[in-house]
């Protein structure tokens, strides 16, 4: 293992928080956890790295390709680093239907960055995803768990302005 996998570990609180979590399933059942486990390891290191995977399968007495599988599938999880705000926007096509185009060009215009990439201030990251299951407020983008609907170019601005202060 490299020094860097080796500095890998669940804060004491967090470790106490997955020894609950693991103790949910029965026996033989451990990998039920990898979900709630993987959150809590993006909480902490803010993405999931190779080495974090590693360490999770470790906890989990799971092979690293069971934690990849999972991690690579679901969008929820960064496989690199991320700004403080990750915006996730919808470019399935009822929301581009509505203006998406439109207003995710101006987004990217306006921080200066295309999907995949973060801001220089690592402030603002975009991620291009399928849906966010809100087709009738579209376009739609979602950061953590709060979702911004009806958009347009100005509350674009607007949500920007806030969230950079």
């Amino acid at each position: 293992m490299s020094n860097i996998a080796e500095k890998i570990a669940f804060t004491p609180e967090r470790f106490a928080k997955a020894q609950e979590i693991i103790a949910r399933y029965p026996e033989g059942k451990q990998k039920s956890a990898l979900l709630p486990l993987l959150h809590l390891a993006q909480e902490q290191y803010g993405w999931v790295s190779e080495e974090v995977m590693d360490y999770v399968a470790g906890l989990l007495n799971i092979l690293p390709i069971e934690v990849y599988e999972v991690a690579t599938f679901y969008t929820m999880f960064h496989l690199e680093p991320v700004g403080n705000h990750v915006i996730e926007y919808c470019r399935t096509g009822p929301c581009c239907l509505m203006g998406g185009e439109d207003v995710y060009t101006h987004l990217k215009q306006k921080l200066g960055i295309d999907t995949g990439e973060t801001t220089s201030d690592g402030k603002f990251t975009l991620k291009e995803v399928e849906c966010l299951a809100a087709c009738g407020w579209g376009p739609v983008f979602q950061i953590r768990e709060k979702y911004y609907m009806n958009l347009t170019n100005q509350k674009v601005d607007e949500i920007i302005e806030e969230l950079s202060k």
